[in-house]
């Protein structure tokens, strides 16, 4: 347990930091691999003008960048608060199987950092949702999913010449 406490302890020191640049909100990441920190990164959303620059999103992000592949399967996930909606999804995505965070989903509520309302909102069904979602130019949109899984296909030996 006293490696997991230090990698945590340098996220909430990345937490901290945030509070006196202003980059983003006290939120700190560190993704840690065979005990070896692939990536360190705080929140950027002021900073960087942009809403998904989470602390675990651009953790992800740099430890992905540092070892080449999306795939982060073995790593260990460590964030000075539990992760939002998005930052879940990323994880999943990753393949991060193991997480260690700080503070709650109730503590960031009272920070003022609530997304109650995300995670709530994913439970209705997309047409009772606040966002509207309308499918548009399917017959358009679907060829490059076609071409794609014609290329992945062919990569792997299984389409003959002229075939679909």
């Amino acid at each position: 347990m006293e490696n997991h406490e230090k990698f945590m302890q340098s996220a909430i020191a990345l937490s901290e930091k945030n509070l006196k640049t202003l980059h983003g909100g006290p939120f700190g990441c560190v993704i840690v691999r065979d005990g070896k920190v692939l990536s360190a990164e705080s929140n950027s959303v002021t900073l960087d003008c942009d809403p998904t620059a989470h602390a675990e999103i651009n953790a992800i992000r740099a430890a992905a960048k540092k070892i080449g592949k999306a795939d982060l399967s073995g790593c260990t996930l460590y964030t000075s608060a539990e992760p939002c909606p998005m930052c879940v999804s990323a994880i999943y995505w990753a393949n991060i199987t193991e997480v260690y965070y700080g503070n709650t989903k109730r503590d960031a509520e009272w920070a003022g950092f609530g997304d109650q309302f995300i995670f709530d909102e994913l439970q209705n069904k997309s047409e009772e949702q606040s966002v509207t979602f309308t499918r548009l130019c399917a017959s358009d949109a679907i060829k490059a999913f076609e071409r794609w899984t014609k290329m992945s296909r062919e990569a792997k030996g299984d389409v003959k010449e002229g075939s679909r």
